[in-house]
């Protein structure tokens, strides 16, 4: 049991820090639903970058500044032309995808060099992977799953104990009052928006150098979407974001657990669970109508100035 969570832990990885980098997004106002195609952008920059240099910084700063300059792309369509949301997400989507396929197709089959998987591999945290079943699961990983834990911390500091995260959410619920009392609305949405999109970069790298360790066609294969549905589960918190994308990983390898265990099910019905799951995760958000489980009140509105 605890090989299979601490496998969950690494599954969880990649939607954890695409989940994060879109309520970051959120709560400046902006829904993005582009996630897949960041994330797809950061797999194969991070990707490239790595292979060819054999360093895991280069490769882990390639995702980022891939997945910011997707977010940027967004941003600027966004927030400085006022497109419209939904439609710049999924063109999002769209053009991450052929990005992907463009750059990595003279990759597919490669494996990421020896250094590379070498710098991720599992160590234990001093004192804290002692305690029983609790420090092998969570406390003998690599070092972007002890990023993760500390990215969770930190982005719900930010929200909710500094000026800042207070400034950020009186831009995401009403942008016309935040520009008013003297908030710079184009930057907070700008910085945050290219900050989610360099998370789901970082989540996208992890899959293709940590996970996979080589690249294939479509290596997100759908986390970008769960990614989405789990911002709505998690309430646009960071700290039930990491609960979600917990159950969510241990979904997306429940399959190769039960064939260990020898439960033949089929292949087909594995891989629609996670889906399946979202679709149940959404109906049941949909009934918690809590105001602290409402997404920002000006998410997906574009804001005009000479309006307010």
């Amino acid at each position: 049991m605890e090989g299979f969570l601490a496998a969950t832990v690494v599954a969880a990885m990649p939607l954890l820090f695409a989940t994060i980098g879109e309520i970051i997004t959120e709560k400046a106002g902006l829904l993005n639903l582009g996630v897949e195609g960041l994330m797809l952008m950061g797999a194969v920059m991070g990707f490239v970058t790595g292979y060819e240099t054999g360093s895991p910084w280069i490769g882990l700063l390639g995702a980022v500044l891939a997945g910011g300059a997707g977010g940027l792309i967004f941003a600027f369509l966004t927030v400085t032309l006022r497109a419209n949301q939904v439609v710049t997400g999924l063109t999002l989507t769209i053009f991450g995808t052929g990005f992907a396929s463009f750059m990595g197709k003279s990759y597919v089959g490669m494996v990421v060099p020896q250094a590379i998987k070498n710098f991720f591999v599992k160590m234990s945290v001093p004192l804290l992977s002692d305690i029983p079943f609790v420090g092998p699961v969570f406390f003998r990983q690599d070092l972007f799953v002890c990023f993760g834990y500390f990215l969770v911390a930190a982005s719900a500091l930010y929200f909710y104990r500094s000026a800042r995260g207070l400034n950020l959410k009186a831009v995401g619920e009403n942008a016309a009052s935040a520009d008013a009392s003297g908030i710079n609305i184009m930057m907070y949405k700008y910085i945050h928006t290219c900050i989610g999109g360099a998370l789901c970069g970082l989540g996208g790298a992890y899959m293709s150098l940590v996970m996979m360790s080589v690249w294939v066609e479509n290596v997100v294969s759908g986390r970008g979407w769960i990614a989405v549905a789990l911002v709505i589960f998690a309430s646009w918190n960071p700290i039930k974001a990491f609960v979600g994308a917990f159950l969510f990983g241990g979904l997306s390898i429940l399959g190769f657990r039960l064939q260990s265990m020898g439960i033949h099910i089929s292949q087909y019905w594995v891989d629609m669970l996670p889906y399946a799951a979202t679709i149940f995760i959404i109906i049941l958000s949909s009934r918690k109508n809590r105001k602290e489980n409402q997404p920002p009140a000006g998410l997906g509105n574009a804001y005009f100035r000479e309006e307010r």
